[in-house]
């Protein structure tokens, strides 16, 4: 997992070709007039526009998930969002299967860690990262980047 500011983005562009793509996405659009929705930046690269309240760590934590085929990079456009983590290797407990077609698995471990992202940081979770988000009282906009690994 990686949390820093859109200010040092540029240290992690090296890391996946599309990650160059997902945060030129975010220089070079008004984020604040994004409609919430789904739309494909390009090939291998999904974006997720969710404007929403928060919800409390019981509600996000009952959909402590995580990806096998993405990486996301989750970007507060504005608001106090709280994040629950806890690497994959130490869960333990499973709540159901694997979805394919949603490429998520759920587990219901309690987490390690909470931290907080507000306007203009962000947090790549790579598939050993099971993170549960939206922790937070408000209105949260947020952008989720798909990265297909």
């Amino acid at each position: 997992m990686i949390i820093d500011t859109l200010a040092n983005a540029p240290k992690y562009i090296g890391l996946n070709p599309l990650f160059a793509k997902a945060f030129d996405f975010i220089n070079k659009n008004d984020l604040a007039t994004l409609p919430d929705g789904v739309s494909e930046i390009s090939e291998g690269l999904k974006l997720i526009v969710n404007t929403a309240n928060g919800k409390t760590a019981e509600a996000s934590l009952a959909k402590f998930e995580c990806h096998d085929k993405n990486i996301d990079i989750q970007f507060c456009v504005k608001g106090l969002e709280t994040i629950a983590w806890k690497p994959r290797e130490k869960c333990v407990q499973p709540n159901g299967t694997y979805n394919p077609e949603k490429d998520v698995r759920f587990f219901s471990d309690a987490q390690d860690m909470f931290f907080q992202l507000t306007d203009g940081q962000f947090a790549i979770f790579y598939p050993e990262d099971v993170h549960a988000p939206m922790i937070g009282e408000g209105e949260i906009k947020k952008l989720v980047f798909k990265v297909k690994i």
